[in-house]
């Protein structure tokens, strides 16, 4: 896991943020419990240790690091799937609760059971819809950001976003492309809903230079700056 543990280094120029020996421990122990439970059930394809560290690792943390300098905020992860971006943030991010919301019960007793694991006693993983979920008074409107990984149309993983949100609250789509006609649909929702688009930003990835994207989303008027 040497080279893994490396890869750490660049988090210093791409997050301006370092983990530190706990955190390293616990981001090489999720790594082992993914590939351990591949091997039951289909979690993710991305097993390599770069691809690991940077599709899964890095990415999830890139989307939130707008907003890296707050503390106890909340924040519900819509469709985890294996746990990302969720798992990554709750361990980033201790101060921060983390909800991992997902509707299939086999991928949810995986992250709930990883949770354990890894001592991570900010972070809850929960089975339900999302559309679902976000009608209930005890998660409706109860979140600082709501985020999503997912390849659906942007306005539809929008709609699942926003009713988790607080009045101040932001939702952060995590994209690979962006195309013009996704922004049209996300203008055209946000218009109808009252919202806005903060900013959709626009970025390579460390290792591939893959291009990403992150959309920000916002019931009012909100900036936000990466540090």
């Amino acid at each position: 896991m040497s080279h893994f543990s490396q890869l750490f280094t660049q988090w210093q120029s791409t997050l301006n943020w370092l983990p530190n020996a706990e955190q390293i421990a616990q981001f090489e122990k999720l790594y082992e419990l993914v590939l351990e439970g591949n091997s039951r059930q289909n979690l993710t394809r991305i097993t390599e240790p770069d691809d690991f560290w940077e599709k899964h690792l890095w990415d999830s943390l890139r989307g939130v690091s707008a907003y890296w300098d707050r503390e106890n905020i909340k924040v519900i992860d819509i469709g985890t799937g294996a746990g990302f971006p969720g798992l990554p943030i709750a361990i980033a991010r201790p101060s921060w609760q983390v909800t991992l919301l997902d509707s299939k019960q086999k991928k949810v007793a995986f992250v709930d059971e990883t949770i354990q694991i890894l001592g991570l006693t900010n972070a809850i993983a929960m089975a339900g819809r999302g559309e679902e979920i976000n009608t209930l008074p005890a998660y409706r409107k109860k979140y600082d950001l709501a985020v999503v990984r997912a390849v659906g149309k942007p306005d539809i993983c929008a709609n699942y976003c926003l009713p988790f949100l607080k009045k101040s609250g932001t939702a952060i789509l995590y994209r690979g492309q962006w195309l013009p006609e996704e922004s049209e649909q996300i203008d055209i929702f946000c218009e109808e809903q009252g919202l806005q688009v903060v900013e959709q930003e626009r970025f390579q990835t460390p290792i591939t230079e893959s291009i990403r994207h992150s959309v920000y989303l916002s019931p009012r008027s909100t900036s936000i700056s990466n540090s």
